[in-house]
């Protein structure tokens, strides 16, 4: 097993990740999902079922990689 730590690459456009994430959550709230639960359901299992198609909600949630999408929240949440 190999014993160095390796390094990620940071998101090159954080902007349209934060885009791409809210108009998916403003659209799973218009079509009354609870958007939070969703949203977790979907990093949790990357199973594009659990955003909904409207808006081509589905679609942009599909651009993102589930590291990018993790990144940007952890870089939101500790504000860093």
């Amino acid at each position: 097993m190999e014993d160095a730590t390796r390094k990620f690459t940071a998101i090159d456009d954080r902007k349209e990740t934060r885009e791409i994430l809210s108009s998916v959550y403003d659209s799973l709230k218009v079509k009354g999902y609870n958007p939070i639960n969703q949203l977790v359901g979907y990093i949790i299992s990357e199973d594009p079922t659990y955003i909904t198609n409207y808006n081509n909600a589905r679609s942009l949630i599909c651009r993102l990689d589930r590291d990018e999408l993790l990144q940007e929240l952890l870089v939101s949440y500790l504000g860093k």
